[in-house]
């Protein structure tokens, strides 16, 4: 079939929605609708709505359930899904029951990330949301398959303005044109291999090849598991494919935009990705009065404003900063940050993340420079950040510093609660003493190790 032929009202997985139990999720699983995951401050569900798409009335009407039936605090991750904190086991099903009474569609199996602004950007090559839809359609089966890893990612990238090159994924679909579609696996929009290219039609079919063999392979596996052999065996011409790259940088998240149609767009980011549904409803309701017709989920934790006119877009952006939105140019330091809930939040966390971060922000710009993301971990859990960063862990001892890594891992220096001020005042102070010309924080960070990290921190 082909993408335009797609039903726009499909409403994949609206059974579950319905009526499936729900049951608990264990955690390195996806914390979906139906299976809501454990957390220090109860039980949280990621979701993504078709498309990454909302109204503001939906979204609203989200964030009302989410402060009826949770605790009030819902987030955008790095990759632009929407979580809801603080559920309970029978408010779950009551969260289910508001989300199709707005009319949100949230279909079932692994996320399909989307560009945010499909169908709306003029220079986009082809639709990815016609695409998703079409690969949900065609690929139910095999998309419900309870032999795919929980964590499977599928990218479908249109191209345009606001690209999905720096987002990993077990399979990328990325439009070549109007009418053919790149198939990768394993990798961003630099490093994932390809596999296929043609019409709609044959991606889908690639796409149906890669999720056979993951199924084979059982739950767990990744498309980084697949024998080379076993891949060439499928796709015997997957050598000589020639493809367009992925934009590697393309428009930032926050600030306004105009579109090369004349439209205007508006990106904000609430703070560290997290938002009190008091500030985001009031937000929406003023968005909504001045001609938002749409919201669009965005990697970078955050969402764009369709529909607004230019005139409107300097209230909206003062609006933003009085609800806790970052909506001016991109730039400011807390994009590098990743900080959870945090103590206040979560009963897992040790410190406060945010109240941290804030002071980190004063006290050690030298860590700021774009080159390396800060983790503020409240446990050793690490929820906010999946990759390796300079981390911070909170424990009942105090924190430990990782240079390069999870939460999880064992601190490379461990600081005292009452030292951590210091720790880092001192860490930012060795970074601009020993700094070369033109190198960054994260390579001069890596030059120094951890000897040489240690040794600043023990400083007096």
């Amino acid at each position: 079939m082909s993408i335009k032929a797609a039903k726009a009202s499909d409403r994949t997985g609206e059974a579950d929605l319905r009526g499936r139990p729900t049951a608990m999720r264990r955690r390195g699983a996806c914390p979906a609708l139906a299976a809501p995951m454990p957390t220090g401050d109860g039980l949280l569900v990621r979701l993504r709505p078709a498309g990454g798409a909302l109204t503001p009335s939906q979204f609203a009407s989200l964030a009302r359930s989410a402060a009826a039936h949770g605790n009030g605090i819902l987030e955008i991750t790095a990759r632009g899904n929407l979580q809801i904190r603080g559920l309970r086991a029978e408010t779950v099903g009551q969260l289910t029951a508001d989300i199709d009474a707005a009319g949100i569609t949230v279909p079932d199996g692994p996320a399909i990330e989307t560009s945010p602004l499909h169908g709306i950007d003029p220079e986009e090559r082809s639709d990815p949301a016609a695409m998703e839809m079409a690969l949900r359609s065609t690929l139910h089966d095999l998309l419900a398959s309870p032999r795919l890893a929980p964590k499977l990612s599928l990218v479908v990238d249109g191209g345009g303005a606001f690209g999905l090159s720096a987002l990993s994924a077990d399979i990328r679909i990325v439009a070549q044109s109007p009418t053919d579609w790149l198939v990768a696996i394993n990798g961003d929009g630099e490093t994932a291999m390809p596999v296929a290219i043609g019409p709609a039609e044959a991606a889908i079919s690639a796409v149906g090849e890669i999720l056979s063999l993951l199924a084979t392979l059982g739950q767990g596996s990744r498309a980084r598991d697949i024998d080379p052999a076993l891949l060439r065996a499928r796709f015997p011409a997957m050598d000589g494919i020639q493809f367009i790259s992925s934009r590697a940088a393309g428009m930032p998240l926050a600030g306004s935009h105009r579109l090369k149609d004349g439209k205007t767009i508006l990106g904000v980011r609430p703070e560290f990705g997290q938002m009190r549904a008091s500030d985001l409803i009031a937000l929406l309701d003023l968005a909504n009065a001045r001609g938002a017709t749409a919201i669009r989920l965005a990697p970078g934790r955050g969402f764009f404003f369709i529909g607004l006119s230019a005139d409107k877009v300097p209230a909206m952006q003062v609006a933003a900063a009085s609800h806790g939105f970052s909506s001016t140019q991109p730039g400011e330091n807390t994009e590098h940050i990743a900080a959870c809930a945090g103590a206040g939040a979560c009963g897992s966390a040790f410190y406060e993340t945010r109240t941290l971060a804030r002071r980190l922000i004063a006290a050690a710009p030298a860590l700021f420079d774009g080159s390396l993301t800060l983790h503020l971990s409240g446990c050793a859990k690490g929820c906010a950040h999946a990759r390796p960063a300079l981390t911070l862990t909170g424990s009942a001892e105090g924190y430990g510093l990782i240079l390069n890594g999870f939460a999880a891992d064992q601190p490379d220096e461990r600081i005292a609660g009452g030292r951590i001020d210091f720790a880092i005042e001192r860490l930012a102070r060795a970074i601009e003493d020993n700094k070369d010309a033109g190198e960054s924080t994260a390579a001069c960070l890596t030059r120094l190790g951890v000897t040489g990290v240690s040794k600043a921190l023990r400083q007096e």
